[in-house]
């Protein structure tokens, strides 16, 4: 979700107006997946590398997600199970708080899964995943011949998850930010110059028809 400082710089607003912005967009768009079936959405809200931002936009940042925290105890009413992926442990009581008691109170739904990154990073989520592993072999659960894709995979963030399909980066820049890189081996990406306060449903459809018309061969070929 990429540009909301931009869009406030371009309006001569502060960042913190751009973050508010966007996160409105977050909510606009999350529904119109929901509405249109899908089942997994994962949005990138705060990476590992963001707390080098400036002390007072990320305290700024820290006060908004609790508002954010809000918008999304909304969905559990459309029977959403919430995930937060990443290392809770830094955040402010408060907010790990909330965070620990949605995944909790959304944990029995069964409809779609919307999974929040915060101080998420793909390499840091795979080196966790590393140590789990270790630790289990160190205690004796498993050995070294157990470990598997599978078995990797159940130790990442994102858990039982299924692969990501199809990754979404508005704001111009075409790179992929240390976003899921175990969960992308084969996803689709689709970037687009639209700054997040400004990407609307439309422009989502526009993502998934776009994505309709690839052809995925996950490293074969069509018979």
């Amino acid at each position: 979700m990429d540009g909301n400082g931009r869009w406030a710089k371009k309006r001569g607003l502060p960042r913190t107006m751009g973050h508010k912005a966007g996160g409105e967009t977050f909510r606009k768009i999350v529904d119109a997946c929901r509405e249109m079936g899908v089942k997994y959405v994962t949005c990138y809200t705060f990476s590992t590398e963001n707390w080098k931002r400036p002390k007072e936009e990320v305290d700024a940042l820290m006060e908004l997600f609790v508002h954010y925290l809000d918008e999304v105890d909304s969905f559990k009413g459309k029977r959403s199970r919430i995930k937060f992926l990443g290392d809770k442990a830094p955040f402010p009581d408060e907010l790990r708080f909330r965070m620990e008691k949605l995944e909790k109170d959304s944990a029995p739904y069964d409809g779609m899964t919307l999974c929040l990154a915060m101080n998420y990073g793909g390499r840091d989520d795979i080196v966790h995943a590393a140590r789990e592993l270790a630790a289990l072999c160190r205690d004796g659960d498993i050995t070294p011949g157990d470990i598997d894709e599978k078995t990797f995979e159940q130790m990442l963030y994102t858990g039982s998850a299924p692969g990501a399909d199809l990754i979404i980066r508005t704001g111009g820049e075409e790179r992929i930010s240390n976003f899921l890189l175990w969960q992308s081996a084969y996803a689709e990406f689709y970037f687009t110059d639209v700054l997040w306060p400004d990407f609307s449903e439309k422009e989502l459809r526009r993502a998934f028809e776009e994505y309709a018309r690839r052809d995925r061969r996950f490293g074969g070929v069509k018979g």
